[in-house]
């Protein structure tokens, strides 16, 4: 009898106490699962423009080796065009260029033909671009507010802290481990939502600026070919010909020793 009562008491005295994760969310309340579930949406948000921006990357820079490789080696732009996939966006430079030119044979006044070439080409150039920075600008506002987002949960969870001591009179930890714990998992989550958006963004821009400079490049291209009348054509870089200099300078002779 008297072992029983001792144990009743002591099970009395020390009530079991559960810290973790979701026992923190729920005593956070509703402004704790709202602030989880906007952090919980950015990061989604992110990694799926992550992949698509990077799919999207990856499909212009394998459409480029065909155009290095395929395009040039036709007869005309014309025939150059049809041997790219349709909706690409080398395939829309050719064809504004072509259609640019086709205007200009229809103006009256004395604007040069090189001019409106380039303008309609630099144009094409940046719808392009726009396209290809589409979703970035979401990343960048992750990256900056995520964090804040989540210190927004710290203050709350801190505040809440404060109130629980003061109702209680005392610090003890079953009253702050909850309001704390919150606290702490929402400044986590925060970093750990900001962190990859901005690795994502910095990668993407730069892979972004590589293509810019490969569309500037064959822009240049294909001005200077339709100014020129079909007679100005890049150099076509093929792993033939590239195996076949390679083949050469080992088989060329070595230089006579200077006197």
């Amino acid at each position: 009898m008297l072992v029983d009562i001792l144990a009743a008491a002591a099970g009395e005295a020390a009530p079991e106490n559960a810290f973790g994760f979701w026992e923190a969310m729920e005593q956070g309340g509703a402004i704790a699962w709202s602030i989880l579930g906007v952090l919980v949406i950015m990061s989604i948000g992110s990694f799926y423009i992550l992949i698509v921006k990077l799919l999207e990357q990856n499909k212009i820079m394998r459409q480029y080796k065909n155009v290095r490789t395929s395009f040039w080696r036709a007869n005309s732009l014309s025939e150059g065009a049809a041997k790219l996939e349709k909706n690409s966006a080398w395939r829309q430079l050719v064809d504004d260029g072509l259609a640019a030119e086709a205007q200009h044979s229809k103006m009256t006044d004395s604007l040069e033909a090189h001019d409106w070439l380039h303008g309609s080409l630099a144009r094409s150039e940046d719808a392009i671009n726009s396209r290809l920075a589409g979703g970035l600008p979401f990343l960048a506002s992750v990256g900056a507010t995520a964090p804040f987002i989540g210190l927004l949960g710290t203050v709350i969870g801190i505040y809440r802290a404060l109130i629980n001591i003061g109702l209680a009179g005392s610090a003890s930890i079953d009253k702050v481990a909850g309001p704390v714990g919150e606290a702490l998992i929402m400044t986590a989550i925060g970093l750990l939502v900001a962190v990859p958006a901005v690795l994502a963004y910095n990668w993407l821009q730069s892979r972004n600026k590589r293509i810019s400079e490969l569309l500037s490049g064959f822009s240049t291209d294909l001005l200077a070919n339709i100014t020129s009348r079909g007679a100005v054509k890049p150099a076509v870089i093929t792993r033939t010909s590239t195996q076949q200099a390679a083949t050469a300078a080992k088989t060329a002779p070595a230089a006579a020793p200077k006197a």
